[in-house]
């Protein structure tokens, strides 16, 4: 397997479920954006996004996707919920909640606070999605209450995806509004040696 990776891009989620399941893969890091960094990304992955995902001749391109195949395809691992069990649902929901519904509009304030020239940033535009992110937290919050993961009563991918969306949020300067079980929680995920691992390995300063 070969995964290309930027530093704290969402290419994160899959590098740290590689890392907490042992797998064995090759690590290409790259300066974000890879499509305008990178001579020759666009003809590897002609969206130009991270991360890419390359297992024989699979091609996977979307974050969270990547994790459910690798916990699907070379389990059995507690990090993923089988059908069988009464919380698959939920655990599918926080899978494709995490993308859609929270790193969706801290993309918009990341591209309005820092990618964009000063010229194109938007102030109102980065306040209005602040806010729909800290209003959709409180799902996350609510989530975790008396609980120290998302579902079934262990650490799974759900949490290696909805907590990707706090750790970006910490870096955007949104995580100050977050609420005690959140707060908790993103202490408790940053602390996972396989995360910090995987931070470690996916640095540009190797």
């Amino acid at each position: 397997m070969k995964l290309y990776h930027c530093p704290n891009a969402r290419s994160v989620r899959p590098l740290w479920t590689l890392e907490e399941m042992g797998l064995g893969y090759e690590l290409e890091v790259m300066p974000f954006p890879p499509r305008t960094e990178v001579e020759g990304y666009l003809e590897i992955n002609p969206l130009g996004t991270v991360p890419t995902l390359f297992d024989g001749e699979l091609t996977m391109t979307e974050s969270t996707g990547i994790c459910q195949y690798l916990v699907d395809r070379y389990g059995p691992t507690p990090l993923g919920v089988t059908v069988n069990e009464p919380q698959y649902g939920d655990y599918l929901n926080w899978l494709h909640r995490s993308d859609s519904t929270y790193t969706f509009p801290q993309a918009i304030v990341l591209r309005y606070t820092q990618l964009e020239p000063e010229e194109r940033r938007v102030p109102q535009v980065v306040q209005d999605y602040s806010i729909w992110f800290h209003s959709r937290l409180r799902a996350v919050e609510a989530a975790l209450e008396g609980k120290e993961f998302l579902v079934a009563d262990r650490f799974t991918i759900a949490d290696i995806a909805v907590g990707y969306a706090l750790q970006m949020g910490e870096r955007l300067g949104l995580s100050e509004r977050y609420k005690p079980n959140c707060q908790r929680y993103l202490a408790e995920l940053n602390n996972r040696p396989a995360y910090r691992k995987a931070q470690e390995k996916g640095r540009l300063d190797q």
